[in-house]
């Protein structure tokens, strides 16, 4: 049976997004879904989710105190090519580099810097607070079903500015471009909440269980 493990680290929403991802995962037979902080566990997943909520450098802390749970993690990912979908600072930590309250290292799995949000018009509030359109840059299997005008939301105030436009998958407004999708290979982020989505998360979600790249 196919297994999907979403990583428990201490810093993640991870009730909503189990409850998400085992309700597609029944509807679509995706197998079982498993949150779990052990290495082991990570080790033998057919796929792998990194939620995350909070500061950038807490998590990349908090993920790096888990002891082996990040070095299985990334043997599973960037050596043997396991689906991964990154949430929120999840999705951040990808980056080369944060600079939230502090220069951070991230994963360098997907290179660029997360940075503030810094809208052009200046009665944009930050942090970037509630839905917002989807704005596809380039078709990803996940992505089936989804199109630009579609809403996601989202909770931050920093965002991934790539180093390659093709690592891009989808973008949103608010005062200027904003990151909501980043991808390449195996590797896919979103800057939103797909369970906190609705009927977009969801459908997000169920690709993501039957994506094989």
């Amino acid at each position: 049976m196919s297994l999907t493990v979403i990583v428990d680290y201490e810093s993640g929403n991870l009730h909503s997004a189990e409850k998400a991802f085992q309700r597609m995962a029944a509807e679509t037979g995706a197998g079982a879904v498993l949150v779990s902080s052990r290495p082991e566990d990570v080790a033998r997943a057919d796929r792998i989710v990194l939620p995350g909520d909070g500061a950038f450098p807490a998590c990349r802390a908090a993920l790096s105190g888990a002891t082996e749970l990040f070095e299985a993690m990334e043997e599973a990912v960037t050596l043997r090519a396991r689906p991964f979908l990154g949430i929120c600072v999840g999705m951040q930590m990808l980056a080369t580099r944060g600079l939230e309250y502090r220069e951070t290292p991230g994963f360098d799995w997907i290179g660029g810097d997360v940075v503030r949000i810094d809208p052009a018009d200046r009665r944009l509030k930050v942090p970037h607070m509630g839905w917002n359109d989807l704005v596809i840059d380039r078709p990803h299997p996940v992505l089936a079903g989804i199109g630009t005008g579609d809403h996601a939301y989202f909770v931050h105030s920093y965002h991934f500015r790539v180093a390659d436009p093709g690592h891009l998958v989808a973008h949103c407004d608010y005062g200027g471009p904003i990151t909501a999708i980043v991808g390449r290979d195996n590797i896919l982020g979103t800057q939103f909440h797909p369970e906190k989505s609705q009927a977009v998360g969801l459908r997000l979600i169920a690709n993501f269980l039957g994506w094989a790249p």
